[in-house]
């Protein structure tokens, strides 16, 4: 149970159902109550009807016995102004809700005021206070509800009270009642009907939400299937099936198959890297091994200069590894202000034949927010290849271009073709395939320098030198 109500199709129709069940009672409570208020007020009019044409009667002066009071068996009361009933319906046996609860008329000069038995009506005869001249009826109305007995039929009544002010008997209140049956019988078919339609509803909606939801999620347990065979295989090459149905479930899938071609191009790119790396360390180790061999039985053959020599590319190999690893494993750089200028006479200083040009004049500083210790290899990496490439001059440039700091590092070189300006920037890359690693390193320096500079949010490119050589630009967002 807990399986299946923890199931999308399931939340889904479940939560549809409730919000149609809530829909329909809220809507079924205010057609009701809008039913029953009009029903009542149709009541009431009906009642006052009733009550004016009595009251009409009284103003012409037609005595009691003379009065329409038994027209469709509708209970009708005449109170004097003492409150005493003086005239009333032939076949009233009991009534509540007006303000007597006699039934039987008393001769007004008896002063006896009826029975005094009001069961419940809390209304006076004239509570208006309006002034009426001799055969004016009254504009107020008094409604009130209540109930009757008309020849052994009890029933409910909306009664309303109109005052007629007569030359012969005074002020006068006439009540007269209009059955609440068509209110009750159309209230209760109403409900009924609601009681009945309302869950079958509810179970159509429930039906049709299932039915319609399992259609949409369909897709999406073939791709749920599919990603659990390609996680048993490891086969990174499959893909999950796309729906034509352009929709989100279509576009999931999309994305899950861009998600799958990245995650196989990295973990190729990965494989390639381990092998690549392998390979690169197998040179100086054996070499290093061999050497070591070889001192181990003759020492006086020990080549120590090129055991150094092999130890320092090693560790050189390794230093480059272990920060091609932290910047992919989404190392974040420091956020230290770093000073371009500074940092590219820092870095020129210890070579031969770099020239440094920082800057305009009067422009300040140029600096970044970024790690001094990274900036600083991306720029030891470019002077590297710059040096090794060069013929004769080596120049660094620091400037700002907008927003933007700049650090150039051009030579007189050869350059680099336009076809491989983006090759050169993949790792264990060389364009020369005779230059050795002893003269040329792994071709880590520049695809590092790239990886650096898209992590301080910045770009590393290569144009044509002014001296047709090769121009490493790396840009990166200035501070100010």
């Amino acid at each position: 149970m807990s399986r299946l109500l923890g199931s999308v199709r399931a939340r889904a129709t479940l939560g549809a159902t409730l919000v149609v069940a809530v829909a329909l009672v809220a809507a079924g409570t205010a057609v009701l109550l809008s039913l029953r208020s009009n029903l009542l007020g149709e009541a009431g009019t009906q009642a006052e009807r009733s009550a004016r044409e009595v009251a009409t009667e009284l103003a012409v002066g037609t005595p009691y016995g003379e009065l329409s009071l038994d027209v469709d068996d509708r209970p009708v009361q005449i109170v004097d102004e003492d409150g005493t009933l003086v005239a009333a319906s032939e076949d009233l046996e009991r009534i509540s809700g007006t303000s007597v609860g006699a039934v039987q008329p008393q001769p007004a000069a008896t002063g006896d005021g009826g029975d005094g038995d009001d069961d419940g009506g809390d209304t006076d005869e004239d509570d208006s206070g309006e002034s009426l001249e001799p055969g004016e009826i009254g504009e107020r109305t008094t409604v009130s509800d209540g109930s009757a007995t008309i020849d052994g039929d009890p029933e409910d009544y909306r009664f309303a009270a109109v005052p007629v002010e007569t030359r012969e008997q005074g002020r006068l209140t006439v009540w007269a009642g209009a059955p609440l049956s068509a209110e009750h019988g159309a209230v209760n078919t109403a409900l009924t009907v609601m009681l009945i339609g309302f869950p079958l509803l509810l179970a159509v909606v429930g039906w049709v939400t299932w039915m319609v939801t399992g259609r949409a999620l369909r897709p999406v347990e073939g791709i749920r299937r599919e990603m659990a065979a390609i996680t048993a295989s490891e086969d990174l090459a499959r893909r999950v099936p796309v729906p034509g149905t352009h929709d989100e479930v279509a576009r999931l899938a999309s994305t899950t198959n861009e998600t799958l071609s990245a995650l196989e191009a990295s973990v190729d790119r990965q494989r390639r890297f381990v092998a690549d790396a392998s390979h690169e360390l197998r040179s100086p180790i054996a070499s290093l091994r061999t050497q070591l061999e070889v001192a181990a039985a003759h020492p006086e053959l020990l080549d120590l200069d090129g055991a150094v020599e092999d130890t320092v590319r090693l560790q050189r190999l390794a230093a480059d590894l272990l920060l091609l690893a932290r910047l992919d494993a989404g190392e974040r750089p420091a956020d230290a202000r770093v000073d371009l200028a500074a940092l590219a006479r820092e870095e020129a200083g210890a070579r031969v034949g770099v020239r440094v040009r920082a800057g305009e004049e009067g422009e300040g500083e140029v600096t970044v927010a970024g790690s001094r210790g990274q900036l600083g290899r991306v720029l030891a990496n470019l002077l590297d290849n710059a040096q090794r490439h060069a013929r004769s001059a080596v120049e660094v440039s620091v400037r700002r271009d907008g927003e933007l700091a700049v650090l150039a590092v051009a030579d007189d070189g050869e350059g680099v073709p336009a076809a491989d300006r983006e090759r050169i920037f993949e790792r264990f890359v060389r364009l020369d395939a005779a230059r050795s690693r002893d003269d040329g390193g792994a071709g880590l320096g520049l695809a590092i320098a790239r990886d650096v500079a898209v992590r301080h949010g910045g770009t590393l490119t290569v144009h044509d030198a002014p001296a047709g050589g090769a121009l490493f630009e790396l840009r990166l967002p200035g501070t100010a």
